[in-house]
């Protein structure tokens, strides 16, 4: 029977022994439309697509692609060929270049040699097939995170994928680089090719989407078309089972004196004559587009990027921030970005990730005290409403919010003075990010200085005294709270200039 759905899964139900994640779950997505798949952390939405992409197995129910039932165990080749999933963490190998990465493991030979002239063709036609332009010859590692998103496209049509499911694919991107990837995407539902488009950032699923489904504690809480009358107010309530208050985040507070000052700071091609401060108990953003320096800017202001030409100064004594250690004897710690990168080691349970920056402090001879380990960590986890059965468990059997505070956790714990968070709630569900947000503020009423590198306005409309705005490593503006507008940033992130406000 012919139909437009090219995905339909029925009644599917998954159990990991006695914790039962999926309940009798309905999903379909129609040919040549982008359909976005929503829910917490949590939700189950993440193993209802591993089941689909042959990578968890069902306990019961039925999965349809074109209009015949799936039997998983015989047809394996065939959904990978049809279903391609692009996850958070990109496949990618940063030593080779695009068209090794297009055709690694299925290389075209001549003869005993590689026919590198034919693969450079070869990607060549893929990349203009979603009109991008790029030298196939690039390397990986030289690539921005849009351009690595498009490649694994590109891998994904290369093996005539109908369907492509992607992951978070903007969490960590700046506002020019999701215009890219909503091109290509846009390029292949033109082309007839369907997408399911797992996201939190519920403004993108309106601006891309065709259809949502909104799952919570493993079931279908709604369905529905994307139109003009669809708002993020809706959605989030679907996904938190209630209405979802954030706009009474913010709180003025008694701040204290500069704690925190930057004159003049510079480093060659990553920004220029930065000048900036930071008082007691205050919540500073800093953003800008791709390029802006501001991670380089703060990497360098906590030791991990040094030398640099300017001063630093914290509590009005010149500080020369040569390493971490130095960053950290002054009470300052950085959360960096991509917390699965850069902020977790997955191998390590809860605990052990929380106070991995003070071993020492709970040690004696080299033997850590499991017993202050467990007590430190039982501490912030009520703090922060960090939601776990066991601290013994992993970090990776916690969903992302969680993570992120076990993260916030880990830097707490170091007793800093200053708390640079870059992207603090990247790949974080909208009710945990308001959990995160309301932690912040609670912190800085009690004196902990904040600051928020960060690429969503509306983040720092929430949360921030003052936000500074950089252009090609430059600080171009400085807003109050009051004063903080999408419209007014962007301008001045373009370049901008401040009469144009």
């Amino acid at each position: 029977m012919k139909t437009n759905r090219i995905v339909e899964m029925k009644a599917i139900n998954k159990s990991f022994g006695t914790n039962k994640v999926l309940h009798d779950v309905d999903f379909s997505l129609e040919r040549g439309t982008i359909h976005a798949l929503l829910g917490e952390n949590g939700a189950g939405k993440s193993t209802l697509m591993n089941i689909l992409g042959n990578v968890v197995a069902k306990d019961s129910g039925a999965v349809f692609i074109n209009g015949r039932e799936i039997d998983y165990a015989n047809a394996a080749n065939a959904v990978k060929d049809t279903i391609a999933h692009i996850h958070q963490e990109l496949s990618l190998v940063g030593d080779l270049n695009i068209f090794e990465n297009l055709f690694l493991g299925k290389e075209i030979k001549k003869g005993f040699w590689l026919d590198k002239k034919a693969m450079r063709k070869g990607a060549h036609e893929i990349l203009s097939r979603i009109s991008v332009d790029i030298n196939p010859d690039t390397l990986i590692s030289e690539l921005n995170p849009s351009f690595k998103q498009i490649v694994e496209i590109a891998r994904a049509l290369m093996k005539n994928s109908r369907v492509i499911i992607m992951d978070e694919p903007t969490t960590a991107l700046t506002d020019v680089e999701i215009d890219s990837i909503f091109k290509v995407m846009n390029t292949l539902r033109n082309h007839g090719v369907s997408l399911i488009f797992i996201s939190h950032k519920l403004n993108e699923v309106i601006r891309i989407c065709d259809s949502y489904t909104i799952m919570r504690d493993g079931k279908i809480a709604a369905t529905g078309k994307v139109t003009a009358g669809t708002t993020e107010k809706e959605l989030s309530t679907y996904m938190a089972g209630k209405e979802v208050r954030s706009n009474d985040i913010y709180k003025q507070r008694k701040i204290g004196g500069v704690l925190l000052e930057i004159k003049n700071l510079s480093k060659e091609r990553e920004y220029r004559v930065v000048n900036m401060y930071v008082r007691k108990g205050e919540i500073v953003g800093v953003t800008g587009l791709l390029g802006d320096g501001r991670s380089d800017l703060f990497a360098s202001v906590y030791g991990a990027n040094s030398p640099y030409e300017g001063d630093i100064f914290m509590n009005g004594v010149k500080t020369v921030m040569s390493s971490t250690v130095v960053g950290k004897n002054n009470k300052i710690f950085y959360l960096p970005k991509n917390r699965k990168e850069n902020s977790i080691i997955k191998d390590f349970s809860i605990e052990e990730n929380v106070v991995l920056p003070i071993m020492k402090n709970i040690s004696s001879k080299g033997i850590i005290d499991k017993n202050k380990q467990r007590k430190l960590v039982q501490n912030y986890a009520e703090k922060l409403s960090i939601r776990v059965n066991d601290t013994k468990n992993l970090i990776t059997s916690l969903s992302g919010g969680n993570q992120q505070k076990v993260v916030l956790s880990k830097a707490l714990c170091t007793e800093p003075e200053i708390l640079i968070l870059d992207n603090p709630t990247q790949g974080v569900d909208v009710g945990a990010k308001i959990e995160i947000y309301r932690q912040i503020i609670e912190l800085a009423e009690q004196g902990l200085s904040f600051v928020i590198l960060s690429n969503e306005i509306p983040e720092l409309q929430k949360l921030c005294d003052r936000v500074y705005v950089m252009f090609n490593g430059e600080v171009r503006h400085e807003f109050s709270h009051g004063e903080i507008t999408e419209e007014k940033i962007m301008i001045v992130a373009t370049g901008g200039k401040i009469g144009q406000i």
